[in-house]
Protein backbone atom coordinates (compact mmCIF):
# COMPACT_ATOMS: atom_id res chain seq x y z
CA UNK A 1 0.00 0.00 0.00
CA UNK A 2 1.74 3.56 -0.69
CA UNK A 3 0.51 5.70 2.13
CA UNK A 4 1.53 8.78 0.40
CA UNK A 5 -1.37 7.78 -1.57
CA UNK A 6 -4.98 9.76 -0.23
CA UNK A 7 -6.87 7.27 -2.16
CA UNK A 8 -5.08 4.48 -0.30
CA UNK A 9 -6.48 6.56 3.31
CA UNK A 10 -9.09 4.42 5.21
CA UNK A 11 -12.37 5.93 6.03
CA UNK A 12 -12.59 7.21 9.16
CA UNK A 13 -16.03 5.81 10.06
CA UNK A 14 -14.79 2.20 9.43
CA UNK A 15 -13.37 2.53 13.10
CA UNK A 16 -16.51 1.85 14.50
CA UNK A 17 -17.28 -1.15 11.55
CA UNK A 18 -13.93 -2.35 12.90
CA UNK A 19 -14.65 -2.52 16.94
CA UNK A 20 -18.32 -3.57 16.37
CA UNK A 21 -16.94 -6.39 14.28
CA UNK A 22 -13.68 -7.13 12.77
CA UNK A 23 -15.16 -9.00 9.55
CA UNK A 24 -17.95 -6.58 9.14
CA UNK A 25 -15.57 -4.17 8.65
CA UNK A 26 -13.15 -6.24 6.36
CA UNK A 27 -16.50 -7.02 4.12
CA UNK A 28 -17.43 -3.59 3.88
CA UNK A 29 -13.83 -1.76 3.41
CA UNK A 30 -12.26 -4.73 1.66
CA UNK A 31 -14.89 -6.41 -0.07
CA UNK A 32 -17.20 -3.83 -0.53
CA UNK A 33 -20.25 -5.45 0.15
CA UNK A 34 -23.09 -3.52 1.91
CA UNK A 35 -26.41 -4.24 2.86
CA UNK A 36 -29.20 -1.96 4.27
CA UNK A 37 -31.03 -2.72 7.22
CA UNK A 38 -33.67 -0.87 9.93
CA UNK A 39 -30.49 0.67 12.06
CA UNK A 40 -28.55 2.07 8.77
CA UNK A 41 -31.35 3.64 7.09
CA UNK A 42 -32.57 5.40 10.16
CA UNK A 43 -28.48 6.40 10.63
CA UNK A 44 -28.31 7.74 7.32
CA UNK A 45 -31.73 9.91 8.07
CA UNK A 46 -30.31 11.28 11.11
CA UNK A 47 -27.16 11.68 9.53
CA UNK A 48 -28.43 14.48 6.36
CA UNK A 49 -29.43 17.35 8.91
CA UNK A 50 -25.70 16.78 9.95
CA UNK A 51 -23.87 16.18 7.10
CA UNK A 52 -25.04 19.19 4.71
CA UNK A 53 -22.26 20.00 2.45
CA UNK A 54 -19.21 22.09 4.19
CA UNK A 55 -21.81 24.84 5.73
CA UNK A 56 -20.71 27.52 8.34
CA UNK A 57 -22.83 29.21 11.49
CA UNK A 58 -22.26 32.07 13.21
CA UNK A 59 -23.91 32.04 16.83
CA UNK A 60 -22.14 34.46 18.87
CA UNK A 61 -18.72 33.60 19.68
CA UNK A 62 -19.61 30.38 18.35
CA UNK A 63 -18.95 29.10 14.74
CA UNK A 64 -20.37 25.69 13.65
CA UNK A 65 -19.27 23.79 10.95
CA UNK A 66 -21.37 20.86 9.59
CA UNK A 67 -20.11 18.15 7.09
CA UNK A 68 -16.34 18.93 7.60
CA UNK A 69 -13.88 17.26 5.61
CA UNK A 70 -10.67 15.85 8.01
CA UNK A 71 -8.14 13.80 7.20
CA UNK A 72 -4.55 12.55 9.25
CA UNK A 73 -1.58 12.08 7.03
CA UNK A 74 0.02 10.23 10.48
CA UNK A 75 -2.68 7.77 11.09
CA UNK A 76 -3.44 7.85 6.92
CA UNK A 77 -7.42 8.13 7.21
CA UNK A 78 -10.17 10.47 6.30
CA UNK A 79 -13.76 11.35 6.71
CA UNK A 80 -16.22 13.87 7.77
CA UNK A 81 -16.90 15.53 10.78
CA UNK A 82 -21.20 15.86 11.17
CA UNK A 83 -19.91 18.66 12.94
CA UNK A 84 -16.99 20.85 14.37
CA UNK A 85 -18.20 23.40 17.21
CA UNK A 86 -15.33 26.12 17.27
CA UNK A 87 -16.16 28.48 20.29
CA UNK A 88 -13.76 31.81 20.77
CA UNK A 89 -10.71 31.44 22.75
CA UNK A 90 -7.90 34.09 22.92
CA UNK A 91 -6.04 30.44 23.69
CA UNK A 92 -7.05 29.11 20.72
CA UNK A 93 -5.96 29.00 17.14
CA UNK A 94 -7.01 30.46 13.88
CA UNK A 95 -9.59 29.52 11.50
CA UNK A 96 -9.12 30.63 7.86
CA UNK A 97 -11.84 33.71 6.73
CA UNK A 98 -13.07 33.44 10.35
CA UNK A 99 -11.30 36.72 12.92
CA UNK A 100 -9.81 36.12 16.29
CA UNK A 101 -8.98 32.11 17.56
CA UNK A 102 -10.84 29.53 18.65
CA UNK A 103 -10.75 26.47 20.07
CA UNK A 104 -11.95 23.33 18.56
CA UNK A 105 -14.84 20.75 19.82
CA UNK A 106 -15.91 17.44 17.47
CA UNK A 107 -19.48 16.60 17.29
CA UNK A 108 -20.84 12.98 16.49
CA UNK A 109 -24.79 11.99 15.66
CA UNK A 110 -25.70 9.06 16.84
CA UNK A 111 -28.96 7.16 16.05
CA UNK A 112 -29.38 5.02 19.08
CA UNK A 113 -28.22 5.52 22.86
CA UNK A 114 -24.38 5.35 24.47
CA UNK A 115 -23.26 2.59 23.68
CA UNK A 116 -21.10 -0.42 26.51
CA UNK A 117 -18.16 -0.17 24.58
CA UNK A 118 -15.68 2.40 23.26
CA UNK A 119 -16.76 1.86 19.68
CA UNK A 120 -18.03 5.93 18.92
CA UNK A 121 -15.68 7.38 21.34
CA UNK A 122 -12.96 5.94 19.12
CA UNK A 123 -14.38 7.45 16.31
CA UNK A 124 -14.78 11.17 18.26
CA UNK A 125 -11.52 10.46 19.11
CA UNK A 126 -9.91 9.68 15.60
CA UNK A 127 -12.17 12.96 14.07
CA UNK A 128 -10.13 15.22 16.74
CA UNK A 129 -6.83 13.58 16.36
CA UNK A 130 -7.78 14.77 12.34
CA UNK A 131 -8.10 18.20 13.35
CA UNK A 132 -5.26 18.14 16.02
CA UNK A 133 -2.78 17.66 12.77
CA UNK A 134 -5.06 20.37 10.39
CA UNK A 135 -4.95 22.73 12.82
CA UNK A 136 -2.34 22.03 15.01
CA UNK A 137 -3.97 22.52 18.32
CA UNK A 138 -4.44 19.87 20.65
CA UNK A 139 -8.28 18.51 21.18
CA UNK A 140 -9.32 16.91 24.81
CA UNK A 141 -13.01 17.46 24.85
CA UNK A 142 -15.93 16.31 21.80
CA UNK A 143 -19.57 15.62 22.43
CA UNK A 144 -21.88 12.93 21.30
CA UNK A 145 -25.33 13.73 20.18
CA UNK A 146 -27.33 10.54 20.96
CA UNK A 147 -31.00 10.96 18.88
CA UNK A 148 -32.84 8.05 21.10
CA UNK A 149 -32.31 9.76 24.26
CA UNK A 150 -32.16 12.87 22.55
CA UNK A 151 -28.95 14.62 24.54
CA UNK A 152 -26.03 15.51 24.50
CA UNK A 153 -22.80 14.08 26.46
CA UNK A 154 -19.15 15.55 26.48
CA UNK A 155 -16.85 12.81 26.26
CA UNK A 156 -12.83 13.49 27.90
CA UNK A 157 -11.18 12.69 24.49
CA UNK A 158 -7.78 10.97 26.66
CA UNK A 159 -4.52 10.10 25.93
CA UNK A 160 -5.43 6.77 26.49
CA UNK A 161 -8.25 6.40 23.83
CA UNK A 162 -5.70 8.33 21.47
CA UNK A 163 -2.96 5.68 21.68
CA UNK A 164 -6.02 2.92 20.97
CA UNK A 165 -7.19 4.64 17.63
CA UNK A 166 -3.39 4.86 16.41
CA UNK A 167 -3.55 1.04 17.50
CA UNK A 168 -6.49 0.05 16.07
CA UNK A 169 -6.06 2.12 13.00
CA UNK A 170 -2.80 0.20 12.49
CA UNK A 171 -4.73 -2.88 12.26
CA UNK A 172 -6.92 -1.83 9.99
CA UNK A 173 -3.94 -0.62 7.83
CA UNK A 174 -2.40 -3.98 8.52
CA UNK A 175 -5.83 -6.25 7.38
CA UNK A 176 -6.58 -3.43 4.38
CA UNK A 177 -2.82 -3.82 2.84
CA UNK A 178 -2.81 -7.99 3.06
CA UNK A 179 -6.74 -8.01 1.72
CA UNK A 180 -7.63 -10.14 4.82
CA UNK A 181 -10.95 -10.66 5.68
CA UNK A 182 -10.80 -12.39 9.42
CA UNK A 183 -12.90 -15.17 11.03
CA UNK A 184 -14.89 -14.13 13.97
CA UNK A 185 -16.87 -16.02 16.95
CA UNK A 186 -20.38 -15.38 16.36
CA UNK A 187 -22.98 -14.20 18.51
CA UNK A 188 -26.23 -12.78 19.21
CA UNK A 189 -24.63 -9.39 17.76
CA UNK A 190 -24.79 -11.13 14.27
CA UNK A 191 -28.57 -11.06 14.13
CA UNK A 192 -28.79 -7.09 13.79
CA UNK A 193 -25.66 -6.68 11.31
CA UNK A 194 -26.62 -5.61 7.86
CA UNK A 195 -24.61 -8.10 6.92
CA UNK A 196 -25.16 -11.04 8.19
CA UNK A 197 -26.99 -12.72 4.97
CA UNK A 198 -23.42 -11.68 3.05
CA UNK A 199 -20.94 -12.96 6.28
CA UNK A 200 -23.35 -16.25 6.56
CA UNK A 201 -22.31 -16.44 10.25
CA UNK A 202 -24.33 -19.88 11.13
CA UNK A 203 -22.12 -21.20 8.45
CA UNK A 204 -18.52 -19.56 8.96
CA UNK A 205 -17.30 -21.82 11.55
CA UNK A 206 -18.38 -25.07 10.04
CA UNK A 207 -17.09 -24.53 6.07
CA UNK A 208 -15.72 -21.65 4.01
CA UNK A 209 -18.43 -19.37 2.11
CA UNK A 210 -16.61 -21.18 -1.52
CA UNK A 211 -17.27 -25.09 -0.36
CA UNK A 212 -20.74 -23.89 0.58
CA UNK A 213 -21.37 -22.08 -2.80
CA UNK A 214 -20.05 -24.80 -4.57
CA UNK A 215 -21.99 -27.34 -2.82
CA UNK A 216 -25.46 -25.33 -3.64
CA UNK A 217 -24.11 -25.20 -7.52
CA UNK A 218 -23.65 -28.94 -7.65
CA UNK A 219 -27.01 -29.84 -5.59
Amino acid sequence: MDYNDEDSYLMLSGIQHFQFCKRQWALIHIEQQWEENVKTVEGQHLHRKADQPFTREKRGNKLIVRGMPVKSNKLNITGICDVVEFIKDENGVEIAGSEGKYTAYPVEYKRGKPKKDDADVLQLTAQAMCLEEMLLCDINVGYMFYNEIKHRVEIPLTAEYKNKVRSVVTEMLDYYSRKYTPKVKTGAFCHSCSLQHICLPKLMNKRSVKSYIEGKINE
